[in-house]
């Protein structure tokens, strides 16, 4: 048999080790799974799923960066800017530079949340302009791919909340409320107000819009129950309107009436003595009537002897007409009939 050529082990050598040289197609880092951003009111706070588990031990940690949107250019300049994102506005391009958010704290994090609004005095990304999100894992020298979320315009996005602070007022057939805004807006919007109202066992109706946070509902019935919600729309700077924000919850407040038809409380107390006194007069009376025979039965006087029987049977020996004969005066000495009565005989 002929021996193979010496070249041949050299090649097969050659194989193998760049085979063995070939990177290792788990050592990529997995990304982050489904990266949400929440946008309620002033809240700019971006979330996602951590990367699924490895073997290796040491811990993950994100990166968040945003890019700048330049209005000016048709293109997106420098090598370095990503592809163009989807859903990316016509309107707005990335002038290529990409900036970490240092002063959030969301370099090198090991939480899933990156809250853009932070308190203080970041108050969130600038919300007439399109926002460009990114956010990657990192594992030591690993790293994952950039997961690109769709460019976000706060106005545009946002989901309006209810006024805050409401306070409901009875007036004279009326209710009066005072409300403050969902959140400050600059001077690209502004907001309109809707109140839902309804008596409380009626028919719900709804009164606006209002460009004011002081609203009064008049022409209401006097000592009802009125039942309410109020409601913000966000109004942009080319009089495009959001949809309807989020109704507050329900309260319920009771009418009063007219300053001319209602009696102080000083007058409104001895009246309503005075009536019940006349209502239990009344009742009385009429129980009364009802059963008289029976309340002069219990309250008529027992039966009387007279003080001559008394005497009488006290000692039946004595002569019943001198007994009474004591009692007589001379002047009354006379009668028209007389009567012998006499007492048993004795054995």
């Amino acid at each position: 048999m002929r021996p193979p050529p010496l070249w041949l082990p050299s090649l097969l050598f050659c194989g193998l080790g760049a085979t063995m040289s070939l990177p290792d197609s788990f050592s990529q880092l997995a990304a982050p799974l489904n990266p949400k951003l929440h946008l309620y009111n002033e809240e700019q706070i971006l979330t996602w799923e951590p990367s699924p588990s490895s073997n290796d031990a040491r811990p993950v940690v994100y990166q968040v960066m945003v890019a700048k949107p330049n209005l000016q250019e048709s293109q997106v300049s420098s090598s370095n800017s990503p592809s163009q994102m989807p859903g990316t506005l016509s309107h707005n391009k990335l002038d290529g530079t990409w900036y970490r958010l240092q002063r959030l704290n969301c370099t090198d994090i090991a939480e899933t949340k990156c809250d853009f609004t932070g308190g203080g005095r970041l108050k969130g990304f600038t919300r007439s302009l399109s926002v460009f999100l990114r956010v990657r894992a990192k594992q030591g020298n690993r790293t994952s791919d950039w997961v690109t979320l769709d460019p976000f315009l706060h106005y545009e996005n946002v989901t309006v909340g209810p006024p805050k602070n409401i306070s409901v007022t009875p007036g004279k057939d009326s209710l009066v409320l005072h409300f403050s805004p969902p959140f400050n807006v600059d001077q690209g919007a502004t907001f309109q107000y809707l109140v839902h109202y309804w008596e409380k066992t009626g028919t719900q109706q709804v009164e606006g819009p209002f460009k004011s946070n002081s609203i009064v509902l008049g022409n209401l019935k006097p000592f009802r129950v009125y039942c309410l919600q109020t409601e913000a729309q966000l109004i942009l700077k080319n009089k495009n309107i959001r949809p309807h924000g989020l109704l507050s919850n329900v309260s319920c407040h009771e009418t009063t009436a007219d300053a001319s038809t209602r009696l102080p409380p000083v007058i409104l107390i001895p009246v309503g003595i005075f009536t019940l006194l006349l209502v239990l007069t009344g009742a009385c009376f009429i129980l009364f009537l009802r059963y008289q025979s029976r309340l002069k039965y219990w309250f008529q006087a027992p039966p009387n002897i007279p003080e001559q029987i008394k005497e009488y049977l006290k000692d039946p020996d004595q002569f019943i007409l001198e007994a009474l004969d004591k009692d007589s005066s001379p002047k009354d000495d006379s009668w028209d009939s007389v009567s012998i009565i006499s007492s048993p005989e004795k054995d």
